[in-house]
């Protein structure tokens, strides 16, 4: 069984005022009819170019939107029939899972709250789904006592897994570089040891040779966690390095899902092989 099945998914937007000041009758559909399942363990690259509705697919698989209509199921839980507020069951299932499901963001800059130091960031997933915890006067849920040693020490850890240093749990955001500061967005998301992650664009914002560093540390630790990736990127040579399977998506609509390498090298849509001409290789 798969770890991830998307069902017909559809979101529809309201269609935005016009330049005259009219509105147009027409709705616009990010995401239209889509279906696809993620393996567990497997990396699925989803490309297309700006627009095409990718991120608008990550985020409904996570329930941080609300589709219009279809359905995702995430080990076998259907999440589109679990609810947010009224019943009490279903809001505990669905906290339960979504300690499971986690995002890492496109733009390291804005991810990160420049208030708080790394060490409240990356800790902050935790604290959340522990019953246990104070809340301080600045109205930010914080444990006590011997909670806070341990909580220091699994920080630490996970900034050693991204390649950070003890040092960096007591400096804030705007000390880091961007390649730096999506390691931290990077550790935030595996604080509560996720089975799946949505990396929507992550290295976009990222010039060339340290987007090639997040790249293969993204490898690393799918093998070190045994992490499932939905790779939302436009860059074909990014996609093609880290997916095991890639999905095309143009205008909201699935057009070609396959193997990386048939895709790649066998292309069936008009769409697909001008993504791959038109996107410079990049060295990993």
């Amino acid at each position: 069984m798969p770890l991830v099945e998307v069902r017909n998914l559809t979101k529809t937007f309201a269609a935005r005022e016009s330049l005259f000041g009219g509105k147009s009758s027409k709705e616009v559909r990010a995401v239209d009819d889509v279906s696809l399942d993620i393996h567990a363990g497997e990396t699925l690259g989803l490309i297309g170019e700006s627009g095409s509705g990718k991120s608008t697919l990550g985020r409904l698989i996570l329930r941080l939107i609300e589709p219009t209509s279809g359905a995702v199921l995430f080990a076998g839980h259907d999440l589109t029939n679990l609810t947010t507020g009224g019943h009490a069951g279903g809001r505990a299932e669905l906290r339960m899972l979504r300690r499971d499901m986690q995002i890492i963001f496109q733009d390291p800059f804005a991810s990160l709250d420049p208030r708080f130091r790394v060490e409240d960031i990356v800790a902050e997933p935790l604290i959340i789904h522990r019953e246990a915890r104070d809340v301080s006067g600045d109205g930010r849920s914080r444990p006590s006592g011997q909670a806070k040693l341990d909580l220091r020490h699994r920080v630490t850890e996970l900034l050693g897994a991204v390649g950070l240093d003890e040092s960096a749990r007591l400096r804030y955001p705007h000390e880091f570089s961007g390649g730096q500061r999506q390691r931290i967005s990077i550790a935030r998301a595996l604080a509560l040891r996720p089975r799946f992650i949505v990396c929507d664009e992550p290295v976009s914002a990222l010039d060339v040779s340290v987007g090639a560093q997040i790249v293969n540390l993204l490898q690393q630790l799918q093998r070190d966690f045994g992490l499932t990736y939905l790779f939302i990127s436009h860059s074909m040579p990014v996609v093609r390095y880290l997916s095991t399977r890639i999905a095309v998506m143009y205008r909201g609509k699935l057009v070609e899902v396959g193997d990386a390498e048939a895709i790649t090298t066998r292309p069936t849509h008009a769409y697909t092989r001008s993504l791959m001409d038109a996107t410079p290789e990049l060295s990993v």
